[in-house]
């Protein structure tokens, strides 16, 4: 007798190795920053992190408030060599750092009006969107804005800048009388690290990345070669808003590299 098979019956037989090896896909989940209306908040606000070489240590404080942090988790996260998460803040997209167990966790200083959050995953499949209204909480919004990230990890990059009148803002002057503050240094992980002034002088600045070291975490050298990206930010959060983004190439530790000169307004 012989044993008839329906042909849709083989393909099904066909598809079930692929069924049974099928990987998992992955999924997105912003814990923070949450849809809708909220209050700002500078309590609990800590944008300073420790400095561990070989750089380890990239999340937030653990008391860091839920308004200056984007918190989350990608479960099932296919690795993708060269290719990190993504982190798209308010059009400005930069490398996540992810831990072992998929959890980021990253300070941020959101703006005052609306801001939009995304995430995806490295292979670029999954993507978790969120947009929110900071109402602020008094302070005076950043008319001025420089934000720094770059694509290895494990490295550490600094943001300096050079305002009109000579102040220089960098990690060991936090803060100038003219306003101007950096806001987060992020001594591992793509960084972002922000300089923001809501009171910025007319005139000439400088824009300067110090590529002050680091090394994968295994303890190897300092990555020879990393990119960094620069925005900034004019009237941020109103109608007149503008950005604009450059890569600079960081050849060594140590190297420190003018990488913009700008006039404001």
């Amino acid at each position: 007798m012989t044993l008839r098979v329906h042909p849709i019956a083989l393909i099904l037989i066909g598809l079930l190795p692929l069924a049974a090896s099928a990987v998992a896909v992955a999924d997105v989940r912003l814990d923070t920053p949450r849809a809708g209306w909220r209050q700002g908040s500078a309590d609990g606000a800590h944008f300073i992190q420790e400095v561990n070489y070989p750089a380890s240590s990239v999340n937030s404080a653990p008391d860091q408030a839920d308004t200056a942090r984007i918190l989350g988790q990608i479960n099932n996260m296919a690795k993708v060599e060269g290719a990190p998460a993504r982190l798209i803040v308010n059009g400005i997209s930069m490398p996540l750092k992810v831990q072992e167990d998929g959890g980021f966790d990253r300070p941020f200083v959101f703006p005052a009006g609306s801001s939009n959050v995304e995430v995806r995953s490295p292979d670029g499949q999954q993507v978790r969107r969120v947009q929110f209204y900071n109402q602020g909480s008094g302070e005076t919004p950043a008319k001025l804005r420089v934000v720094l990230s770059w694509d290895s990890d494990n490295s550490d990059l600094d943001l300096h800048l050079v305002t009109p009148d000579g102040g220089h803002v960098w990690y060991g002057e936090r803060s100038l009388a003219n306003g101007a503050a950096l806001d987060v240094d992020v001594t591992s992980g793509f960084g972002p690290e922000m300089i923001a002034s809501p009171t910025p002088l007319a005139g000439q600045y400088l824009v300067y990345v110090n590529y002050y070291g680091g090394g994968s975490s295994d303890g190897d050298a300092a990555q020879a070669l990393t990119t960094a990206q620069i925005t900034l930010i004019s009237q941020e959060g109103t109608a007149n808003e503008k950005q604009e983004s450059f890569i600079v190439p960081m050849r060594g530790a140590g190297e420190l590299t003018l990488v913009k000169q700008f006039s404001y307004p």
